[in-house]
């Protein structure tokens, strides 16, 4: 595989030539998965003594770990779909390791459930908006980001070119849906 191609986790098993795909990549994306797990959780730990929870209060050091993850995925994901310079284990490393290890849900929704105790139920809902509600305002600032410091050119644009029209282009994210539907006929 080549080197600039991003590694496609939406591999369609009944599809032989992705099979392949996925078995001739298995190992590095194992290994940078771990590793960056293994960060992101350590990130968030040191976060959480940051910023510790009393019980019955708001649980400053998850929102402050899940809207930060947030920001910095859709900064990510401008950079992995946009950028023709991400190496292919950008995205396994930084977006499923470690924001993946960061990034935290059950945390979430545990804490929102000890919150469900009388007296904190105005804390616990709106926890659980806020938290969504941020999120997703954080992703879409991170995306706004990402395309302010990604250098101009570099992505894959719509723009006027002199290709044929194939979607046979290296690393192009159009290349690969349209791969996927030729093979799904």
């Amino acid at each position: 595989m080549p080197e600039n191609r991003p590694i496609d986790p939406d591999i369609d098993l009944r599809i032989p030539a992705q099979r392949g795909e996925l078995a001739r990549e298995h190992g590095a994306v194992l290994a940078v998965i771990a590793a960056g797990g293994g960060l992101g959780a350590l990130a968030r730990f040191g976060i959480a003594h940051l910023l510790p929870t009393r019980p019955g209060a708001f649980p400053w050091g998850t929102f402050v770990t899940n809207i930060t993850g947030c920001l910095a995925i859709g900064v990510l994901m401008v950079f992995v779909t946009e950028s023709r310079s991400a190496h292919r284990l950008v995205r396994p490393f930084l977006g499923v390791g470690v924001l993946g290890g960061f990034t935290t849900f059950s945390t979430y929704a545990v804490e929102t459930r000890d919150l469900l105790q009388p007296g904190s139920a105005a804390i616990a809902f709106g926890y659980l908006a806020g938290t969504v509600v941020a999120a997703l305002l954080a992703v879409y600032a991170g995306v706004g980001l990402g395309r302010a410091i990604l250098p101009t050119g570099t992505g894959t644009g719509t723009g006027t070119g002199t290709g044929t029209g194939t979607g046979t282009g290296t690393g192009d994210p159009e290349h690969l849906v349209t791969h996927r539907e030729e093979n799904a006929s």
